[in-house]
């Protein structure tokens, strides 16, 4: 990865790229938190005509709850495709549900939230311990690892894998696709030409795998499965919704969670002090993985666009007025948390965003919490004592915020 200063302006960013391309070496360093909290005095920010960014809780919780708001406008948080053309999370199909708005949202969202319940997630726990401590077996004599990419990357994506129904074999492809989609988003080096082939790889993959299912009229005890079965409004979910969702699930799944557990294990690797207390007290470490993830905040931005005008505590955002939403502000604004700029591991209440706010909250955040704790504590029983490498250097993507390499050496 190019240096802080070289980074390319993140692909998410383009709208903007100029506005941001001075607090690159902060956004991408050990400590964007001052960064987030120096902006935070600004409340509304203009980025550009017609174009703002937030950071306060109490506007970015105004935004996101009313309805005069919806998920993308123009071409905020899309992608360049061929040709100058943009595209979405989901390439040229819908991201089901995230973009969707209004009726069509909350139709989707009730089909899907209930395959992410906090009970039909928690089935899967011995899975993603069993993978854990698989992954743990090949390095672990070592007592050396890249963590991110021996471990926090393919963790979860493997339990993605099990949960969509998609054989392990197809591991490093579907890694492939994610990187592809969005590995601009890192250091600016994915084209568009390859980012569209990506997605025309993904979609041929899953219409094949769709195909066989149909044929075989075995549709599986998995998620596809589920998709392909039920009727909506007296129809099933039809092909270009299909690959909006898988496609979006696809992203969703292989990316956030491992930037999650990379973040987590670079804190701790820095903060001993705090790794001796969650293992002297394991019953602190629900709470303190919600506070390592309010400090950290791995989803770092989302975009939203204004139909109406909408009232925020920091003043009126017009109808069509395009904002970034900085959830990593608002979870160290201090009008929300006492100390924000401490880490508390026994914070409570802890009301932060990391997931998002609003109609779009995180549809799988039951799922990313359970992958955490179960993931993070088989990780520390096999290696309790670890530290980043003599003389590394982490540099961190923007979003999401990782360190896609991460030597560790215990």
């Amino acid at each position: 990865m190019n240096s802080a200063s070289e980074e390319a302006v993140p692909a998410s960013f383009e709208p903007f790229g100029d506005a941001v391309r001075d607090e690159m070496e902060a956004l991408t360093g050990d400590h964007p938190q001052d960064l987030h909290t120096e902006k935070l005095r600004l409340g509304i920010e203009e980025m550009a005509p017609g174009m703002v960014a937030l950071r306060r809780m109490g506007d970015i919780q105004a935004l996101t709850r009313s309805h005069d708001v919806r998920q993308f406008g123009t071409d905020m948080g899309m992608f360049e495709g061929e040709e100058g053309e943009r595209v979405g999370l989901s390439g040229r199909h819908v991201a089901i549900p995230l973009e969707l708005d209004g009726a069509e949202h909350t139709k989707w969202r009730k089909i899907l939230d209930p395959v992410f319940t906090p009970r039909k997630v928690a089935v899967l726990e011995p899975r993603v311990r069993a993978r854990a401590n698989e992954l743990i077996d090949v390095f672990v004599d070592r007592g050396e690892v890249d963590a991110y990419v021996e471990w926090c990357e393919p963790l979860p994506s493997s339990i993605f894998l099990s949960i969509m129904g998609i054989p392990q074999s197809q591991l490093e492809p579907f890694l492939a696709f994610k990187n592809a989609i969005l590995g601009g988003a890192y250091d600016g080096s994915t084209t568009p030409e390859a980012r569209m082939a990506a997605f025309e790889t993904c979609d041929t993959w899953f219409a094949a795998e769709f195909d066989r299912r149909d044929e075989s009229v075995d549709y599986g005890e998995d998620l596809i499965g589920w998709l392909m079965t039920p009727e909506i409004d007296g129809r099933r979910i039809d092909r270009d919704e299909l690959h909006g969702i898988c496609n979006l699930l696809m992203i969703a799944g292989l990316d956030t969670v491992a930037a999650s557990l990379s973040c987590i294990l670079a804190r701790l690797a820095r903060h001993p002090d705090e790794r001796a207390a969650l293992l002297a007290d394991p019953a602190k470490w629900p709470a303190g993985i919600e506070e390592m993830m309010r400090f950290e905040s791995p989803v770092t931005q989302g975009f939203r666009h204004v139909v109406a005008d909408v009232e925020l505590p920091s003043g009126t955002l017009k109808s069509g007025t395009n904002a970034i939403v900085w959830w990593a502000a608002a979870n160290v604004d201090p009008e929300a948390f006492e100390d924000p700029l401490t880490v508390d591991l026994e914070r409570s209440p802890n009301p932060h965003i990391c997931f998002a706010s609003g109609w779009h909250r995180c549809l799988g955040s039951h799922l990313a919490r359970m992958e955490l704790r179960a993931a993070l504590d088989v990780w520390h029983a096999r290696i309790p004592d670890y530290r980043i490498a003599e003389g590394a250097e982490l540099t961190y993507s923007v979003n999401p915020r990782a360190p896609h390499h991460l030597p560790l050496v215990w």
